[in-house]
C-alpha cells in the first residue's frame, strides 16, 4: 500500500490592515467568544427624554397696511420761528415843579419827604444838583470820599450827588434839582438824570424840553 506524504497543516491568520475579509461572516466569527453565542457589542447610553417647554404664543394677526396706491402724502416744511417783540422801554413819568434857582433846594427837600412818606425806600431815591453841591452831600463829603462812594454802593439810604456824576448809577426816583448854571447845563443834565431814572423824575426848576407850561406842585407831566 503506497504512503502517501503527510499535507501541511493551514493554520488561518488575519488578513493584514487594509485587507478586506472574504465574506461577512468571518469578520463576524472573530467577535464571537469561544462558547458561541451572539457578537458582544457596547452597551448604548440612553439620553434622558427632553422636558417639554411652555407652548409658544399664538402669532399674532398681521396689521393691515395702509392703502398707498394714492400719491404720497406731502409734509409742509417748518416755516422761520415768529418773531417776539421787543420788550418795550419802560416809559418814565416826569414831574415838574416850579422854582426858582434860589427856592430848588427846599422843594426838592419837600418832594424827597413826600416820596419818603409814601412809602418809597430811601435807597431808590438819586438826588442831583445842577448848581452848588446839596448840603446833604458836603456832610457826606467830610467823612471823605471812600465812604461817600460806599453810601452809593451800599444803596441804602438817598444818595446825594452833582448832576455830572460819571458813575454808572440808576434809581427808581431820580430828583433833579436846578438850583444854578447855564440853560446848557441844565438841559444837558436834564437828559441824563432821565436816563438815570427807572421809574420817575422829578424836575425841581426849569430844564429840560418846554412842556405844556410849568406843572404845579404835586402834578406829573409826561416828558
Amino acid at each position: 500500500m503506497p504512503v502517501f506524504p503527510e499535507e501541511p497543516e493551514i493554520h488561518e491568520s488575519l488578513p493584514g490592515p487594509g485587507v478586506p475579509f472574504p465574506r461577512e461572516s468571518d469578520a463576524q466569527a472573530l467577535h464571537v467568544p469561544a462558547t458561541g453565542g451572539e457578537p458582544a457589542t457596547k452597551p448604548t447610553a440612553v439620553a434622558p427624554a427632553p422636558v417639554p417647554g411652555p407652548r409658544p404664543a399664538p402669532p399674532r394677526p398681521a396689521q393691515p397696511r395702509a392703502d398707498r396706491s394714492g400719491p404720497p402724502r406731502l409734509i409742509p416744511k417748518p416755516g422761520p420761528a415768529p418773531r417776539r417783540p421787543a420788550a418795550a422801554t419802560p416809559q418814565v413819568e416826569v414831574q415838574r415843579i416850579a422854582a426858582t434857582p434860589a427856592q430848588a433846594l427846599e422843594r426838592a427837600d419837600d418832594a424827597v419827604d413826600q416820596l419818603l412818606d409814601s412809602g418809597r425806600n430811601p435807597g431808590d431815591i438819586l438826588v442831583l444838583t445842577v448848581g452848588g453841591a446839596h448840603p446833604w452831600q458836603q456832610h457826606e463829603l467830610s467823612f471823605g470820599e471812600e465812604r461817600y462812594w460806599a453810601q452809593l454802593t451800599e444803596g441804602a439810604d438817598v444818595f446825594y450827588a452833582d448832576a455830572v456824576l460819571t458813575r454808572p448809577v440808576r434809581r427808581e426816583v431820580v430828583v433833579l434839582v436846578v438850583n444854578g448854571g447855564s440853560p446848557t447845563r441844565a438841559a444837558e443834565a436834564y437828559t441824563k438824570a432821565l436816563g438815570r431814572a427807572t421809574g420817575l423824575l422829578v424836575v425841581c426848576g426849569e430844564a429840560g424840553p418846554a412842556a405844556a407850561g410849568v406843572a404845579a406842585p404835586g402834578r406829573p407831566v409826561t416828558a
